[in-house]
């Protein structure tokens, strides 16, 4: 039986790095993969999964209208699919999550989700919160606060490195835009 993987974690921790390994780990031994993206998050080009480290490759676009399960379906029947990976999975929607654990469920299709768990205020996201709640396996992948200890929390910044508490749930930026923090100094620098 197929599983539904959830890998999450703060900023900066190697999430697409890891959904890049893994995709090449199956395609290595000739099984194909699906990747997925979320269309709001083009910093990289519409379309792209791209690491730090400089690793990248194409994937389908999600966005909350999109019906995942059909898309999959439709390539599967096409060519046999091994595996589904899903980069940006905080952006999935309540009703793609469930799409996707249809995948597991009924095309014995394993899904890789790779996501941050949190925002900037320390709410879940939608997609995070159902994948917590619904997947088979969740896996933590670490980074480090400047502190040293294990970084869990986002924290956005301005242009001058000053901590920003308001504002939309998303908004897409690089490295300068936030912090990966510990939780005491993220509450220390957002005043909670």
């Amino acid at each position: 039986m197929a599983k539904l993987y959830f890998y999450y974690s703060s900023m900066n921790a190697g999430k697409s790095t890891t959904l890049l390994q893994s995709s090449f780990n199956y395609r290595e031994r000739g099984m194909e993969t699906m990747l997925w993206t979320a269309a709001i998050d083009d910093r990289y080009g519409p379309g792209r999964v791209a690491s730090r480290i400089g690793l990248e490759a194409q994937a389908h676009l999600f966005d909350p209208d999109v019906d995942i399960f059909a898309t999959v379906a439709a390539q599967h029947e096409r060519t046999p699919l091994s595996c589904v990976l899903v980069d940006e999975a905080q952006f999935l929607t309540r009703a793609q999550v469930l799409q996707i654990a249809a995948l597991c469920d009924r095309l014995n299709i394993p899904v890789l989700c790779y996501g941050l768990r949190t925002d900037f205020q320390g709410a879940l996201f939608e997609g995070s919160a159902q994948l917590l709640g619904l997947a088979d396996t969740l896996s933590e992948i670490k980074t480090i606060c400047e502190c040293g200890r294990k970084a869990t929390m986002n924290l956005r910044v301005d242009d001058a490195g000053r901590t920003i508490r308001q504002g939309q749930q998303t908004e897409i930026g690089g490295n300068d835009r936030y912090v990966a923090l510990c939780r005491r100094h993220f509450m220390e620098r957002t005043g909670a």
